[in-house]
């Protein structure tokens, strides 16, 4: 992740749960069946079975908050965790860096990253899972589907609120592919919006 892409999410923050709630610059796109996802997705999160719970690039704990056990939420970003910290009223947050995570090995029984694996160049990849294996025992990764007419990787320019554009590397997958990439990977869901997969 970029320099510039770690200010475009500090600088979204405040209308970053637009996405999940199909409001602001979300609320004019047809996105059919999103919501009926979302709460499956929100479902899904709400069942895991964990004592000791890390949520990576946790944002604003949209879907941190529906964690279960002890959670940690670590982002990169303050203005995202200052939101995520009112939201968690049975985990903490805090700032640290995905790629060297300051926690002992073992230290979690699961690692959750939700809209984050995406955003990742394969040498990043390669990274992030090394230090995510290291921390925890399970890995739950979300990412975007992909559907028809959208390239599986891209540059995409995004637009915020204030008219600043950003230009934000993303892939999209299925959840096979996703679960095949990740090794021995479990799909957990395969949707038009998300997957999620258990490795």
């Amino acid at each position: 992740m970029t320099r510039g892409e770690r200010a475009y999410y500090q600088q979204r923050a405040p209308e970053y749960d637009d996405f999940y709630l199909g409001t602001g610059q979300f609320a004019a796109r047809e996105r059919p069946g999103w919501h009926q996802e979302l709460e499956a997705l929100q479902s899904l999160v709400s069942s895991i079975r964990a004592e000791a719970v890390l949520d990576v690039a946790c944002g604003t704990g949209f879907l941190t908050r529906h964690l279960r056990g002890r959670v940690m939420g670590v982002d990169q970003s303050r203005a995202m965790l200052n939101i995520a910290r009112s939201r968690l009223r049975r985990g903490a947050v805090a700032q640290a860096d995905a790629f060297c995570l300051p926690f002992r090995s073992g230290a979690f029984d699961c690692l959750v990253a939700g809209h984050f694996y995406g955003h990742l160049t394969e040498p990043e990849r390669a990274r992030f899972l090394v230090e995510a294996r290291r921390v925890a025992a399970r890995l739950l990764i979300i990412d975007a589907a992909l559907r028809d007419g959208v390239a599986p990787e891209q540059v995409q320019q995004r637009v915020l609120n204030d008219g600043s554009q950003h230009a934000v590397y993303k892939r999209y997958f299925t959840a096979e592919q996703l679960a095949r990439e990740l090794g021995s990977g479990a799909v957990l869901y395969g949707g038009h919006w998300f997957v999620a997969v258990m490795a």
